[in-house]
């Protein structure tokens, strides 16, 4: 389980990249609201987390794709519930890309047990 989340933490660094750098596109440069621009960045970034972590986290070759990324993308939103719960209370504190940061550590391990437990595992028992 140890490698599977050094594998979930690499594909999540390339993630993280992805979601930082689109929220910094839609914020600073289209001049979306701020939440918005982050609940984007942090969906394209799941999307993209999706893909590699099956091929190369989890190795799924279930053939079920569409059950197993709507359950990716169900533990996504919650995480970005999580991930925007968290932004809202640290950036009281700090500055937002630090707190952003803060809330991508807490939504991680969220992510990592619930895919791993629920998306890789418990949907392949079912026929």
């Amino acid at each position: 389980m140890l490698l599977k989340f050094l594998k979930f933490g690499v594909v999540g660094l390339l993630g993280m990249v992805i979601d930082f750098s689109i929220t910094w596109l839609l914020k600073e440069k289209v001049k979306i609201h701020r939440y918005i621009a982050s609940s984007t960045g942090f969906i394209v970034a799941a999307t993209s987390n999706y893909f590699l972590n099956r091929i190369w986290t989890f190795e799924s070759t279930d053939p079920r794709v569409l059950l197993e990324y709507g359950s990716f993308v169900i533990i996504s939103v919650i995480g970005l519930g999580i991930n925007n719960l968290f932004l809202y209370l640290f950036e009281k504190k700090l500055p937002f890309y630090v707190a952003k940061l803060f809330a991508i550590g807490v939504t991680v391990i969220w992510n990592f047990l619930a895919n791993n437990y629920i998306t890789f595992k418990a949907l392949q028992s079912l026929p």
